[in-house]
């Protein structure tokens, strides 16, 4: 009975010793650096992550921008943003002040409407800031890729498209009020009406009447949104920008697609 079973198992090793069987092969790391390779290899970005990441650029860079320009002489003193006369009035401003009547007149009132005009440009910005945030917040995870992926620009524009509308509505107020408590109406409104009934002295066939609101309004708003982009492109060219681990790789991401 031995003698066949070990007969028996010596056929069944025989057998399977002469097929001829493969298994798959195993991909086993050979060295210490492949390992550390793959367990370095990051992870892709998240919805979470690329939402929250532009946001958190966004906000720091309206922030930035609006603070800069609230300041007193954020706008008087900085040569790229300073609001000069409505160009109705500027055309006509040297003939003025070569006229000894004219200048006499309204000359010190121009200066005191320029620099009534950034006054209230300065204290009407921050305004702004409550609406950008709010565009920010309720942007969606598509806007937010298209915007990480656009390249230079790319969220102030988005930011241009979705609330300068809102702007229109609720920053002209503001400016005009900000414009009222620096009582600019004592000044401007001379200036017009002297300017009107020197028409044909100054060669003009019709009456200036620019809306004075909405003239710093826009020019406010045109300043903002350079600052804007300005604040957002430094965080897209220089790596020194993305402060935060966060802002890293979004934006890591974004210079990769």
């Amino acid at each position: 009975m031995h003698s066949l079973k070990f007969i028996a198992a010596t056929l069944l090793l025989t057998v399977i010793s002469g097929c001829n069987v493969s298994m798959p092969p195993i991909n086993v790391p050979t060295n210490l650096s492949d390992i550390n390779a793959k367990l370095a290899t990051p992870k892709p970005l998240s919805q979470d992550e690329a939402g929250l990441g532009l946001k958190e650029a966004l906000k720091k860079g309206v922030a930035k921008g609006t603070e800069g320009l609230m300041k007193p002489g954020g706008f008087a003193q900085n040569i790229a943003y300073k609001i000069l006369l409505p160009e109705e009035i500027r055309n006509l401003e040297q003939k003025i002040r070569n006229n000894a009547l004219l200048n006499a007149a309204i000359g010190k009132e121009l200066d005191k409407t320029i620099d009534a005009m950034n006054a209230g440009a300065e204290k009407a910005m921050s305004k702004a800031l409550p609406i950008f945030t709010n565009a920010i917040t309720n942007m969606s995870f598509m806007d937010a890729m298209k915007i990480l992926t656009g390249g230079q620009g790319a969220a102030t524009q988005y930011l241009q498209t979705n609330t300068t509308a809102q702007l229109g509505q609720a920053f002209q107020p503001e400016i005009k009020s900000a414009l009222e408590s620096v009582a600019i109406y004592n000044h401007w409104t001379p200036i017009v009406n002297t300017v009107n009934k020197n028409k044909k002295l100054l060669g003009l066939t019709q009456d200036v009447n620019p809306n004075l609101e909405l003239y710093v309004t826009d020019k406010a708003m045109s300043a903002l949104f350079k600052e804007i982009e300005i604040q957002e492109n430094a965080i897209r060219k220089d790596p020194i920008n993305r402060t935060s681990q966060l802002l890293q790789k979004v934006f890591k991401y974004a210079d990769q697609n």
